[in-house]
């Protein structure tokens, strides 16, 4: 007679926490009957009653439990913390035992010990393979990511965000750190392959806090109010070495009046600091109010944010509301629903208030009358500038402003149905609908920032909308046979489309300040609106996936995916593309052999191959571009007519651009667990770059994109992560870091080109490279062939200036036999040797100490502020100028030129090369001191449940920089390189981070508090 079945479910957690623990086997004893736990580490089993259950994991205690009825909750204790982490590695997770793909991982916790607006700076330095650059330093802004080095010539190099399983399509600013429970950053292709062509850059999978099932309510505030001061002032001359480089340039008079005008506000006996006139201590606060929980077959979580930033520069500001919620709900037996919603509204301000102003303005001009009053300028020599103090700007923050505001709001909903009586088969839709609109508006009133008083008021508005959505079918089975065969397999038919829509409109003299930029259409002047701030895009992605991972006994693992994708950017015939990923892993510390090993804990080997693509162009590449021109044909001023010309070629044969990649690595841990860590080496072969060639001017057409060129990456990564004390006395102490390294460079361009000079672009050299010449000292009276190489109709007019590299030949005689030219420009990389990170926590009782730094070596920085870009190292007395040692008859053995010395437009011949600088830094990015005082029985009594103060210093100091011991500076870069430059720069140095006058680097003392009741 066959024995009674009845269908048992339950909850498998681990004893530490209580957390719920994902990929538990639960094994009917004595048969094959058996599932793994999901996410929650919930589970659904049909048994015969009075059978046993056997709960399994790596690294945890097995546990036996007889069926006695229709609920099983089990509690596993463990052996080790690390056997237990669990990654997200794309639509599901997996203990970390059983990845075979490259994943790096952090928790939110690790996340915060960097106080930011923004998750990706609290990246930096934290995880292999993943280069963060901040791209400006004004409040709110967002940085540069890179994963595994930059692939593509044009096309995009970001990576895919991936929010709570959907594609991200907004900032990733937008994001609350606080709301974030982890970041899992797939990096090669066998794990970014389950994206498509939208992982070819990597995977950012962010996850929010979820609730507890079962857990009762609770409130929880995380808060923290600093002071944000000025890292360092730029380095510009005071008054008496101003005044001494006027001297030096023989171009003025000792006194500082110039040989050519006769009305100056300069004089001998002034010393204006500009910078200290301009620059304010910015205020940084953030506050956080939760509410999460349970019930038996649920858990919800809700938060609200509020977050602002001060610039140290009047009236730069960054200002964030955020609200989240999120449901997960089982309805009956088979049904689950839930929903996160993600909102967020920003308000950025200021970013048209600059510090290049008074960086420029000459330390002999005083900015007062003679009464006390302020000037509303000052005449330098050539130059005449609006007197921008901090009370000049907070008096006119109503009639010179700059805002931007963006609301967003980023929704998840699903559904997911167990199929009965098909114990781990699954049906889930998953639906994103994501809303993002922006606003921005500035306005300069007549007179502002200007040297006429009655320069007319102008103003501009802007609004855009991103609309996006994306549907996910899933259909996934998981299952435990023979209690040693695990297989998790996944089918998967998504469809995304996205919506952009941006319009500008410029206007001049507007009525009245209070009209701002506000109904432009009132203005008295010209009504500008250009055809190229006009935009419209839509685009949309088809995909179908299927991935099988499967592991025997823990010990051999393997994963395969296949992806399909259909884009609309691309052209007809060429618009799907489908590609293979694999891994394999083999757990050898579970081999029998190594059982008697006992210092090693875990031993892991993998590899992994795949193909991923990349369709990251702009959209209607393939149909050419229009561009207007007006003419006026000899009509009145107001009489233009518009024309059209094609300004970019079409390509009908437009297609994917592929990556193929191999990953090789080795996970260990060893001494029960106290030292573990990775060790990978990849490397990554790109083809058919989607690449904007640019044609010659004779064709007519600037450009056109084709599938043309190949890259190479390669590089090795090393993470080490130790628990160097384990409760000693009361001590704990933890440690973590790593360290990668990155080689590319450009395989082949069009046809058999081996460079092009007009873009930067080297066959065997770096994708990223400066191109110009090389900067080996000064020219001395006495140096050989100085008159030869640099021919000059005064032959002492070169002596001080700069002496670059000649690569030509020599004659018999020694000679050389040509003058330096262009042909003497050098390919200089700007690519750090390696780079990384560092962190520790040192506890003791309730105390804590951490350090989280981050470091690179190598590399050239390229700062706009000592190059010829920037206008701050004139060297010849006009404006104000970067305190430098330069030479002189009695300084001969001076770094930077001779003022006056031979030059190039303004700036001294060969200028630029004084940019270029080592880019090697150590950098302590916080030291967070707190203390815990969830021990206190009386706040337990209160019910308290965490209650903790702490301090942190953010951006403390800098060593080991070359740039840093030259200018005292933050050596990070902050600008992109035609950013905050004098002289127009070209697309192929926008490529390249610099150091420029975005806003100075800041340091920030901050208190916090940690509650939950």
């Amino acid at each position: 007679m066959a024995q009674a079945t009845q269908t048992v479910s339950g909850r498998v957690v681990g004893k530490e926490g209580g957390e719920g623990l994902p990929g538990v086997t639960v094994l009917q004893k004595g048969t094959t009957n058996g599932v793994s736990t999901n996410t929650d580490g919930e589970f659904t089993l049909s048994v015969p009653i009075g059978s046993t259950l056997v709960f399994s994991a790596i690294g945890s205690i097995s546990q036996e439990v007889v069926v006695s009825g229709p609920t099983v909750n089990v509690t596993l204790a463990t052996d080790t913390k690390a056997l237990d982490e669990v990654v997200v590695v794309g639509y599901g997770v997996q203990r970390a035992e059983a990845v075979t793909g490259s994943v790096a991982s952090i928790s939110g916790e690790a996340l915060r010990e960097v106080p930011t607006a923004n998750i990706s700076q609290a990246l930096q330095g934290r995880l292999p393979g993943v280069q963060i650059a901040q791209t400006s330093s004004q409040p709110g802004a967002t940085t540069q990511i890179r994963i595994r080095g930059t692939r593509s010539l044009t096309a995009s190099n970001d990576p895919l965000i991936v929010l709570d399983g959907i594609p991200f399509p907004g900032s990733i600013g937008d994001i609350n750190p606080n709301d974030i429970q982890s970041v899992d950053i797939l990096k090669d292709a066998s794990a970014t392959a389950i994206y498509g062509s939208r992982g070819a850059n990597g995977v950012v999978l962010i996850t929010t806090k979820g609730g507890k099932k079962g857990q009762k309510a609770q409130v929880t505030y995380d808060g923290f109010v600093g002071a944000k001061t000025l890292f360092a002032p730029y380095p510009m001359m005071n008054g008496p070495e101003f005044a001494a480089l006027r001297k030096a340039t023989a171009l003025y008079n000792p006194s500082g009046q110039p040989l050519y005008t006769n009305t100056l506000d300069e004089s001998d006996d002034v010393d204006t600091d500009w910078q200290k006139l301009l620059y304010r201590t910015g205020i940084q606060s953030n506050h956080n109010l939760g509410l999460t929980g349970g019930t038996e077959n649920g858990r919800y979580n809700f938060n609200a944010g509020y977050y602002q930033e001060e610039g140290v520069i009047p009236t730069q500001q960054y200002t964030r509301y955020s609200v989240r919620g999120s449901l997960d709900q089982g309805v009956g037996k088979y049904v689950r629903l839930g929903f996160t919603t993600n909102n967020t509204y920003s308000l950025t301000e200021g970013s048209n208030v600059g510090v290049y102003g008074a960086l420029t303005s000459s330390p002999l001009a005083s900015p007062y009358n003679a009464d006390g009053t302020l000037r509303r300028t000052i005449k330098m020599p050539l130059d005449e500038q609006w007197v921008a103090t901090k009370e000049v700007i907070e008096a006119n923050k109503d009639r010179w402003l700059s805002q931007s505001r963006n609301f967003a709001s980023y929704n998840s909903l699903f559904g997911e149905f167990s199929m009965p009586g098909v114990d781990g088969l699954k049906y889930r839709i998953n639906l994103g609908v994501n809303y993002r609109q922006g606003q921005g508006g500035s306005y300069t009133g007549q007179g502002i920032n200007a040297v006429l008083a009655t320069n007319p008021s102008s103003a501009s508005t802007s609004n855009s909308l991103t609309t996006d959505y994306t549907v996910e079918n899933i259909l996934s089975y998981d299952r435990t046979l023979g209690g040693k065969h695990n297989i998790n397999a996944l089918a998967l038919y998504s469809a995304s489309s996205n919506t952009f829509n941006r319009s500008q409109i410029n206007a001049r003299d507007i009525p009245a300040d209070a009209f701002q930029f506000y109904n432009l259409g009132l203005a008295a002047g010209e009504i500008i609106v250009n055809p190229n701030d006009q935009q419209y895009v839509k685009y949309g992605l088809l995909s179908y996936m299927g991935r099988v991972m499967y592991s025997y006994d823990d010990r051999y693992l393997l994963s395969a995916t296949v992806r399909s994708d259909g884009s609309s950017r691309l052209a007809e015939g060429r618009k799907w593309n489908t590609y293979p990923a694999v891994s394999a892993g083999w757990n050898i510390a579970r081999e029998s052999f190594m059982q008697s090993v006992a210092a090693v804990n875990m031993l892991k080997l993998r590899v992994g191959y795949g193909v991923t693509s990349n369709q990251s162009i702009n959209p209607y590449a393939t149909l050419g571009r229009l561009a207007t021109r007006p003419y006026n044909f000899g009509l009145s001023p107001t009489g233009y007519q518009t024309g059209l010309f094609v300004n970019e070629l079409p390509n009908p044969n437009l297609g994917w651009e592929f990556s193929k990649t191999w990953n090789y690595a080795l996970d260990f841990a060893v001494l029960k667990n106290r030292l573990s860590g990775t060790v990978e080496y990849y490397l990554t072969n790109t083809e058919d770059l989607l690449l904007a060639l640019p044609l010659p001017p004779t064709s007519g057409v600037g450009s056109y994109t084709a599938n043309i060129g190949s890259t190479q990456n390669k590089g090795i990564e090393l993470s080490l992560n130790g628990l160097i004390l384990d409760n000693l006395n009361g001590w704990t102490w933890e440690a973590g870091f790593n360290v990668y390294a990155n080689r590319n460079k450009i395989t082949s361009l069009a046809g058999e080109q081996d460079r092009d000079e007009g873009n930067w672009w080297f066959v065997g050299k770096p994708i990223n490279v400066v191109f110009d010449y090389e900067k080996i000292g000064l020219w001395q009276p006495e140096d050989p062939y100085r008159t030869i190489l640099e021919p000059s109709t005064n032959p002492d007019a070169t002596i001080g200036m700069i002496k670059v590299k000649y690569t030509g030949d020599y004659n018999s005689d020694g000679t050389p036999t040509r003058p330096i030219g262009t042909q003497d420009r050098q390919i200089l990389d700007v690519n750090p040797n390696f780079q990384g990170g560092l962190n520790t926590r040192v506890a003791y009782k309730g105390f804590d100490l951490s350090i989280v730094g981050a470091f690179q070596n190598g590399g050239l920085l390229n700062s706009t502020i000592y190059g010829s870009s920037g206008y701050l190292n004139l060297l010849n007395g006009r404006r104000g100028n970067v305190k430098v040692d330069y030479w002189t008859p009695e300084n001969t053995d001076a770094k930077y030129p001779r003022p006056g010395a031979l030059a190039s437009g303004d700036n001294p011949k060969y200028g630029s090369t004084l940019g270029y600088f080592d880019a090697s830094y150590l950098k302590i990015r916080t030291i967070s001191l707190g203390y815990n005082f969830d021990n206190m029985a009386w706040l337990k009594n209160a019910g308290v449940n965490r209650l903790r103060l702490y301090a942190t210093a953010q951006n403390p100091f800098v060593l080991f920089s070359p740039y840093h011991k030259e200018s005292g500076m933050d050596p990070e870069t902050n600008s992109f390189g035609d950013e905050n430059a004098a002289v127009p720069l070209g697309q192929n140095l926008r490529r390249i981070l610099t150091l420029g006058t975005n806003a100075p680097a800041t340091r920030a003392f901050i208190a916090g508090l940690n509650l939950t009741f």
